[in-house]
């Protein structure tokens, strides 16, 4: 290296710096390089700094940060600096140099925030897409219902008095005939299953979904009821007394005993429960073979008795 290149080199970055009006510390606080390697470059004495490959390093930098072109300067006085090594040296510095380490860290931000808004304008445009499909087909269907309801008007205006009377007295046919036939089917009735001389078994159709059971005696009476395997009432009524009760929604069937059933009165729902009929009349005739002789009892009633009426 010639001494006139290097004395070129260093008083050409030094009179650049002092024309800004840089002193040396403002370009160590500036570019982050090491006073002493500043007053090195200056010198001429490569050798103080830390690698061949800082020498171009820095006075790149140098020049740069006092508007020198650096590429152009190192190109000029290529022949009086160290030949450069490897990339690792590249590296090396950019780590060190905050400034280019931010920038770095500028880029990468960007690209992160890239990759993360690129999958929600996705998602936004596929929601997007949804709506207005939506809203076309609604508009579709919203359409064609408004042209059959103004059909169906037309029709409707067109059709004759006649008609409309004839349609309304349908109706009221029609409505006479379901409120009948109702009524039919909510009246409720009984029928026997079975009897013993204790008790019988019967069925009553067409019971409200709570039937209401209420309960009376001609006489001193003794009676409970029992739903589901448990007593919800017991007691003994007389010719002055009642007692009414709600037998529940859940239940299938209801077990009356009766102490005096024949002075015993039962009624489930408003219909009367003439559950002693059953009894009397299987017990109303017993014969007897002697002889060849046949004897006719006299009818009687049990007085205690145990009915079951199950709801259908």
């Amino acid at each position: 290296m010639s001494d006139n290149s290097k004395i070129t080199l260093g008083k050409t970055l030094r009179d650049a710096r002092i024309a800004k009006g840089f002193t040396l510390d403002d370009l160590q606080q500036t570019t982050k390089i090491q006073k002493r390697y500043l007053i090195a470059i200056e010198d001429q004495n490569f050798d103080e700094l830390p690698g061949d490959f800082y020498v171009r390093a820095f006075i790149k930098q140098y020049a740069d940060m006092v508007d020198l072109d650096g590429a152009e300067l190192l190109k000029q006085f290529d022949s009086a600096l160290p030949s450069t090594q490897t990339q690792e040296y590249v590296d090396k510095v950019n780590e060190n140099n905050p400034e280019t380490r931010s920038q770095q860290r500028q880029v990468d931000e960007r690209y992160v925030k890239l990759r993360r808004t690129i999958p929600v304008i996705g998602i936004v445009i596929v929601v997007l897409v949804i709506l207005v499909g939506i809203w076309v087909a609604a508009s579709h269907n919203g359409g064609g219902t408004t042209k059959d309801n103004v059909d169906s008007s037309s029709v409707s205006v067109s059709g004759s008095s006649s008609n409309k009377t004839k349609s309304s007295s349908s109706s009221s046919k029609s409505s006479s005939k379901k409120s009948s036939s109702k009524k039919a089917t909510k009246t409720p009735s009984f029928k026997q299953l079975s009897s013993t001389t204790s008790g019988s078994t019967w069925e009553m159709k067409n019971a409200s979904s709570k039937p209401k059971m209420s309960l009376s005696a001609t006489g001193s009476a003794w009676m409970s009821v029992t739903v589901s395997g448990s007593t919800v009432w017991q007691g003994t009524l007389s010719s002055s007394t009642s007692h009414s009760l709600t037998i529940p929604s859940s239940a299938t069937s209801v077990t009356l005993k009766f102490g005096n059933a024949p002075a015993t009165k039962v009624k489930v729902d408003g219909k009367s429960f003439n559950f002693t009929s059953a009894t009397s009349t299987s017990n109303a005739t017993s014969s007897s073979s002697t002889t060849g002789t046949t004897t006719s009892s006299s009818t009687t009633t049990s007085q205690v008795q145990t009915v079951t009426l199950e709801f259908k």
